[in-house]
């Protein structure tokens, strides 16, 4: 007989009695183990699975927080100093919370901008982008709500600015706007109501998209450098030639790049927390005064190419809609792009500059967000928002008579 306690059953039963009723091993297999991805991706191909780190960051140490936040407008500023002096290494989770946001956008911005270059947006990827599109506004929803929390002087400013812009909504702009608030200026319960939408609505609007986002993008394959479809060439098994397993192969490898994020990450924390007022703004160490005004209002660095746009409209109804369409656009690239090549390495010098430009212009426009406005920063928002969509408007006439390469028939792969 076996020496087996009766009650033990072998390792294999009961995976296979789980799977049974919950395919974990066949979610495992399609999506790590057994899911082939190009052999030749790239440094840019890091800040998906970094992107999920930062997720599960801000989510846990979301979740900490609130366990000592008091969401009203008379105890929120007060418990957050109480986290950041009293409760033990309440300082360090608050700190990996706000630093995580601005890190959070750093590598969705480098994401998006890898599918730009190698054109991850195009057929068949257009729903896998139009999920990363609304992640992408969903994200900027938590840090807006997030960012009033503190209850901050700039908090509560940014709020009152961003909020005001509903406003110029015709006919309806002062109903929604209060609407939003709860009341009719930043309060309390706009306060509550930011804090709710915060811990709850929108990281479960985040969670499902993530999922469905992996879930197509895992239906339709990776793409890689060279913008092939390496699901073209198979051998008798039905297994990609120019592909291996995600698991073990990528996944040790982006423990390398987890490995210098969280060093970088972990820098930043330590001795540079409040990123220079990028981070954490100097007006937010100071409790809300509805009565006092800041100098200067400015929302947080990851939001402020589309406010650039915002300002350097003169009329507000229209200033909105530029914003509105600045991001909007982005929703309709996979149909603009009309290249017959995906990836940059075989575009032609029209595409080349045309991103460099942008690339520019976007960068340009975030500093000029940041800063005071005046009559040159103005014109120079100007020229460089109008640059900003011309890099859209004008992408079917200069994807189209660009000049390519002729693409490999494989995958370029140097071990």
């Amino acid at each position: 007989m076996s020496d087996k306690p009766m009650n033990e059953v072998p390792n294999n039963a009961l995976v296979a009695w789980v799977d049974a009723r919950l395919p974990v091993m066949k979610f495992w297999n399609e999506h790590l183990a057994k899911y082939y991805a190009p052999k030749n991706f790239n440094f840019w191909y890091y800040f998906g699975s970094l992107a999920l780190l930062v997720l599960v960051n801000q989510l846990l140490t979301g979740i900490w927080l609130t366990m000592n936040y008091n969401p009203s407008a008379e105890g929120a500023f007060a418990s957050v100093e109480y986290i950041m002096r009293d409760v033990p290494f309440g300082w360090l989770l608050r700190y990996m919370h706000s630093t995580g946001a601005s890190a959070f956008f750093i590598v969705v911005y480098l994401h998006m901008f890898r599918a730009l270059l190698y054109g991850s947006y195009r057929k068949p990827r257009e729903l896998v982008w139009l999920l990363g599109c609304g992640l992408y506004l969903c994200l900027m929803a938590e840090a807006f709500f997030g960012y009033l929390l503190p209850w901050g002087q700039m908090s509560f400013w940014g709020a009152q600015v961003i909020t005001s812009l509903f406003g110029s909504v015709p006919l309806i702009g002062p109903e929604i706007m209060e609407w939003i608030r709860g009341d009719f200026t930043v309060s309390g319960v706009t306060l509550t109501r930011f804090f709710a939408m915060h811990v709850v609505l929108v990281p479960l609007l985040l969670l499902g998209l993530v999922g469905l986002h992996v879930l197509a993008l895992h239906e339709v394959g990776s793409n890689n450098p060279d913008g092939i479809e390496i699901k073209a060439h198979k051998n008798k098994d039905g297994i990609p030639l120019d592909g291996i397993p995600f698991h073990p192969y990528y996944t040790v490898k982006d423990l390398v790049g987890v490995a210098v994020f969280l060093f970088v990450f972990c820098v930043v924390i330590f001795f540079y927390p409040e990123g220079g007022g990028l981070f954490l703004e100097g007006p937010n160490f100071q409790t809300a005064d509805a009565l006092k005004t800041p100098e200067h209002i400015a929302p947080v660095w990851y939001m402020t190419p589309y406010y650039a746009i915002l300002r350097a409209v003169p009329n507000k109804l229209l200033g909105v809609m530029a914003m509105a369409a600045a991001i909007a656009v982005l929703f309709v690239l996979p149909w603009l792009d009309r290249s017959p090549v995906a990836s940059i390495r075989y575009k032609g010098p029209l595409y080349k500059g045309a991103l460099f430009i942008f690339t520019v212009s976007f960068i340009a426009l975030g500093y000029l967000g940041l800063q005071p406005p005046s009559p040159l920063r103005m014109v120079a928002a100007q020229v460089f928002g109008v640059l900003y969509f011309l890099f859209f408007l004008l992408m079917p006439i200069y994807s189209k008579i660009d000049s390519h390469k002729r693409v490999p028939a494989r995958v370029t792969y140097h071990g």
